[in-house]
């Protein structure tokens, strides 16, 4: 039972960043009460102030960061405006944190161990030998088998959930009072997710720990918390109990949330039937296309049905054994087989290690296969020797990548990265390439203004539409998108999932769909292939897995989707 007493109090905070001589506003007259043993969830998209809020609690706001206005009293004490000692005494000990990114917040050069044992130290729990042998105990804790052994490896030796599962170890180390997770399990897989999840409720349970989890996903909010707080443009627009909020918004913005997140129940209908009616049209279009387009200026094949068939395709790669001298066969891709009709979406799903994007990259041709077939309208990949047939099939097959940060170079202006392909290929005239790239914009529902622009200057979901125009340059026939919305915010994510659907209704478009979250797929996908240790476990349309999974695996997958089984409201 939560005490009457709040352990934490937030009070028309403020908090402000320095830009210059100008005061830009973070988070503006927020409020928050979390009682002791409580899950409260602060949603929203980025930019919402969320993290900027769970930062200022703990005293982590960066350097032209400061609190501004308000309270945030914790235990009936203001550390708002508390000396630097007094929070670095609280932290940790009192307020622990789980960061988003286990790869950044982790030190490569340090063990595992040691890196717990440093916040063992720090707080006065442990030291020496007995420290070493807390560590083990936390490790075996946040569910690692082999603790001992994990305990002297480095970060790089462990999966993303393992080392997800090491912050959390680390972040009740000292059994502090107030847990924030921040954006905890966002990188990972929903198997992964649901297990670290459940095994930090299973904690927090036990040690009566509060938790405040940072989160996009409204879904995740309101399966794992008891109080739903969302934050809008620095505000608190909606706060009151999870399930009341779900099921009868009151903010137009939390409105937009519920009617976004595919993770949701209400999203799975009523997308399907939408999407019937665009795929048709699709088809049609694709049909027309194929029709007009000449054989010799831009087709390898015949304007088959099936564009992509994919047969037997396996993959092996020669990993190190136990001695150097040593190797041992690994087959990431294990005698898979599928089609991709014309016009049509076919998503590959599957956990981290499935072996999905291996499939993806094959299906480029930037992997050779070990053996197995891949054709693409009706021309087998491996005979295409000349660099003119390559050349065509890099213009007719093109990818959009997971990191829009990434997968933009970042000394290169807009202009210049969605004009690029048009330039390698010698595509037009200086004219009309500018003329092509403000037509893909304007498809990509992008403002001129852009080309000017570097990616450092766009949002995550601005950057990954310049990803798409760039990948539509060369008028492809397949688009291969490999996790190209799971780095991306709820809201952001429909957006982008609604271009892809109306630019292949458009174009005509066939796309091979690489993601692990069941629930996207939903809303993108015609048919589906279920992948676990580099086999097809399940093939078959969207409707048919969704309603009647065969396998178990599949039935799991089905099972993590975050809030996929909570009854929401008309």
């Amino acid at each position: 039972m939560n005490d009457t007493t709040p352990l934490l109090q937030v009070k028309n905070l403020t908090v402000g960043f320095r830009a210059g001589k100008e005061l830009l506003t973070a988070v503006d007259g927020a409020d928050l009460t979390i009682y002791r043993g409580q899950t409260v969830a602060i949603v929203g998209e980025s930019g919402s102030g969320k993290s900027t809020l769970a930062h200022a609690v703990i005293g982590l706001l960066p350097g032209n960061g400061h609190v501004s206005g308000g309270e945030i009293l914790f235990d009936g004490n203001d550390i708002a405006h508390a000396r630097k000692d007094a929070i670095m005494a609280l932290r940790g000990s009192s307020i622990g944190l789980v960061p988003q990114d286990p790869m950044s917040n982790l030190n490569p050069l340090w063990r595992v161990g040691t890196q717990i044992k440093e916040a063992l130290v720090a707080n006065g729990v442990a030291k020496g030998a007995a420290a070493d042998q807390r560590v083990v105990e936390l490790l075996e804790e946040a569910g690692l088998p082999d603790a001992e052994r994990r305990a002297r490896q480095y970060p790089h030796e462990f999966s993303g959930g393992m080392r997800q599962r090491a912050l959390i170890a680390m972040g009740l180390a000292a059994r502090p009072q107030l847990l924030i997770a921040d954006e905890p399990t966002s990188a990972l897989d929903v198997t992964v997710q649901k297990q670290i999840l459940d095994h930090l409720d299973q904690l927090t349970d036990t040690l009566g720990v509060a938790v405040m989890l940072i989160t996009h996903d409204l879904g995740l909010a309101a399966e794992r918390a008891d109080h739903l707080v969302v934050m809008y443009r620095g505000r608190v627009v909606e706060s009151g109990p999870a399930l009341d909020i779900l099921q009868d918004p009151q903010h137009p913005y939390t409105k937009r949330l519920v009617s976004s997140a595919p993770s949701l129940a209400s999203q799975r209908l009523s997308s399907q039937r939408a999407r019937a009616e665009v795929r048709e049209q699709a088809v049609q279009t694709a049909a027309e296309i194929a029709a007009e387009v000449s054989h010799s200026e831009s087709q390898l094949g015949e304007g088959r049905d099936d564009i992509v068939v994919v047969e037997n395709l396996t993959k092996i790669f020669k990993l190190r054994g136990a001695k150097p001298w040593q190797s041992v066969d690994f087959a990431a891709v294990d005698d898979v087989s599928f089609r991709l009709r014309r016009g049509t979406t076919t998503a590959i799903v599957g956990e981290s290690g499935s072996g999905k994007s291996t499939v993806a990259r094959m299906v480029l041709d930037l992997l050779p296969p070990t053996s197995g077939t891949v054709m693409f309208d009706g021309k087998n990949l491996r005979d295409l020797k000349s660099k003119t047939d390559r050349l065509r099939l890099r213009r007719q097959m093109q990818p959009v990548f997971q990191n829009p940060y990434a997968s933009l170079d970042p000394l290169y202006s807009i202009y210049q990265s969605i004009a690029e392909p048009l330039n390698t290929h010698d595509v037009g005239t200086k004219k009309e390439r500018e003329a092509k790239v403000r037509d893909l914009l304007d498809k990509v529902s992008l403002p001129t203004t852009v080309m000017s622009r570097y990616p450092g200057e766009l949002s995550g979901g601005q950057r990954q539409r310049v990803a798409i125009a760039r990948a539509l340059a060369l008028d492809p026939e397949v688009v291969i998108c490999d996790e190209a919305v799971s780095a991306l915010d709820v809201l952001v994510q429909a957006q982008i999932l609604e271009l892809l659907n109306d630019l292949q209704a458009e174009l005509g478009l066939s796309y091979l769909f690489i993601t692990h979250d069941l629930a996207v797929v939903r809303q993108i996908a015609d048919n589906v292939l279920v992948m676990q240790n580099g086999k097809v476990v399940e093939s078959s349309s969207v409707s048919e897995v969704f309603d009647n999974p065969r396998e178990a695996y599949t039935q799991r997958l089905l099972d993590a989707i975050p809030g996929g089984s909570i009854p929401l409201g008309a």
